[in-house]
């Protein structure tokens, strides 16, 4: 299962206790004091991994604690800092104080790091508390609390394209055939639930692009019905968009009113995503009345980017493929 929400119970490390230690050597019996300060607690660090699908691992493991440090030694010694956790997420990952609603941190690149957390400082050890009237403390500092909270995290996909269209469009089929993942295919509504990421590779362009293959919209999508809100974010990142269109108009749709129905759930939910670059594939050209269905397709949206495909034929597959790269191409966060 897919998993792009999860709510995780972070605390970060407390400091070690500061020491009350006195100099106890052979012929030094009333040494002053020595005693160390307590290390500082570990940090909570968020961290970008692209190795890392989605949040599963969140799901049955919410809780992640730092180390915390040790305790100040005698001879000045300092206690040993505790470990940070890392809380590895996909690229894409949006992180939410749950008990605001507040943004608190995006993790877009593998590698990148946010401290969300952090650890207590350590106590001070007895040492610093000596002075000319004051030639024994026993005074020292218990080491600080660390900081504690309740996060969500949400995944937005990062994907070069986003392939979006109504209930058994075709797109499950389309990603089968060009890229390696494999989405569930059937004749029927709603097969696809969950967001798949494929893999485009351009070995002739010494590249690959990832492809958001998003679950079937419905109208109302942008109001969240049907799961809708949980969909839509994942093509916010999309540099284009592909809109699959059954041409040949199953169960009575009309290719025409899916555009203009899936146009308008888009600008809905945010008007940045109709401004995108945007492909129309056509799909189900093999079947009787899609020729006929596609002019008038064309006559009504003369100025659309059109590509006629068959996912059965294969017909017009590899122009889609290069017309997808061409568009990535010329965004500017491209990247061969």
């Amino acid at each position: 299962m897919f998993v792009d929400e999860a709510n995780v119970s972070l605390k970060a490390g407390n400091g070690g206790n500061g020491s009350a230690g006195f100099r106890r050597e052979k012929f030094i019996p009333l040494g002053g004091p020595d005693g160390g300060d307590g290390g500082n607690g570990g940090n909570i660090v968020a961290v970008g991994d692209e190795n890392i699908g989605d949040l599963e691992r969140y799901r049955f493991s919410p809780n992640l604690r730092a180390g915390d440090g040790a305790n100040g030694g005698g001879r000045q010694k300092t206690g040993a800092s505790g470990a940070d956790a890392e809380l590895r997420v996909p690229p894409g990952t949006v992180i939410y104080d749950i008990e605001s609603g507040g943004l608190v941190a995006e993790i877009l690149r593998h590698g990148e790091k946010i401290v969300l957390l952090r650890g207590g400082k350590g106590g001070l050890g007895n040492v610093h508390f000596k002075s000319s009237t004051n030639r024994a403390p026993r005074q020292f500092t218990y080491g600080g609390e660390g900081e504690s909270g309740d996060f969500k995290l949400v995944l937005k996909s990062i994907a070069d394209a986003g392939l979006v269209g109504y209930p058994n469009a075709g797109k499950s089929s389309l990603v089968r055939l060009i890229t390696k993942a494999t989405p569930k295919v059937g004749a029927y509504p709603f097969t696809t639930l969950h967001v798949n990421i494929g893999t485009l590779e351009y070995p002739e362009h010494y590249c690959t692009l990832k492809l958001a293959d998003i679950p079937g919209l419905i109208d109302g999508a942008s109001d969240n019905r049907g799961l809708g809100h949980k969909f839509l974010r994942h093509i916010e990142r999309c540099k284009v968009l592909v809109l699959m269109l059954d041409m040949q108009g199953t169960d009575g749709r009309n290719p025409s009113d899916d555009y203009e129905s899936l146009m308008n759930e888009l600008r809905l939910y945010s008007p940045a995503l109709v401004k995108k670059p945007m492909i129309v594939a056509a799909n189900k050209m093999d079947e009787a009345d899609a020729p006929k269905n596609l002019r008038a397709f064309k006559k009504k949206f003369p100025k659309l980017d059109i590509i006629a495909i068959s996912c059965l034929t294969e017909d017009g597959i590899p122009r889609l493929k290069e017309e997808i790269f061409a568009l990535c191409k010329k965004s500017s966060n491209f990247e061969k």
